[in-house]
């Protein structure tokens, strides 16, 4: 019976449609909503989809993933593809033919961010995960996912402050963070 209501859930997000101004996500059986984002997060997303070498890869910003074994349908701030991957899947990329995906954290993302996602993005076995928090002024890339389900996680994290260049091998690539803005952290979110 659980794989009827699993696959009801499916269905009903695939036909769901948010409010204007919202994004939808299916996170683990539960669909969240996000509201708009604020001009220091598009910056970021801007500044790194502008340093990715367009030169075999795509950057899209407002696709989901399909995770296989995960009920999970995210839509990270960036997904990376390699020219030639994802080709005809509709509005849903698998997992396998994705290189990196970067999360912006926001004070209601971090905790999404830092631990669900974090572990789904393992589960999908994504290479790259990207997380770039402006309230803390740092990058954390991690590689190497490792695991299954709720376990799975990510076995190289490294972590550096705003300003010190962050070498992204997935792609080949040096991140130059110096022109990433901050915010203040009004309300401190709880993860490190």
């Amino acid at each position: 019976m659980a794989a009827a209501h699993d696959q009801h859930i499916e269905e009903y997000f695939a036909a769901f449609e948010p409010p204007e101004g919202f994004r939808a996500e299916l996170l683990r059986r539960e669909i969240l909503l996000s509201s708009g984002t604020d001009i220091v997060h598009n910056r970021i997303v801007s500044e790194v989809t502008g340093q990715i070498p367009r030169d075999g890869r795509h950057r899209f910003a407002t696709l989901h993933l399909s995770l296989p074994g995960e009920l999970s349908k995210p839509q990270p701030d960036l997904v990376v593809l390699e020219r030639g991957r994802g080709e005809g899947s509709g509005w849903l990329v698998p997992a396998s033919d994705v290189t990196l995906l970067l999360e912006v954290v926001s004070l209601r993302s971090a905790d999404r961010d830092y631990g669900l996602k974090r572990s789904i993005y393992a589960a999908g076995s994504v290479p790259a995960y990207l997380i770039i928090d402006p309230y803390d002024a740092r990058c954390v890339l991690l590689t190497e996912p490792d695991g299954a389900g709720e376990d799975a996680d990510y076995e190289v994290q490294r972590t550096v402050p705003f300003g010190v260049p962050l070498r992204i091998d997935a792609l080949g690539t040096t991140l130059e963070t110096s022109r990433f803005g901050t915010l203040p952290a009004v309300t401190r979110h709880r993860r490190p």
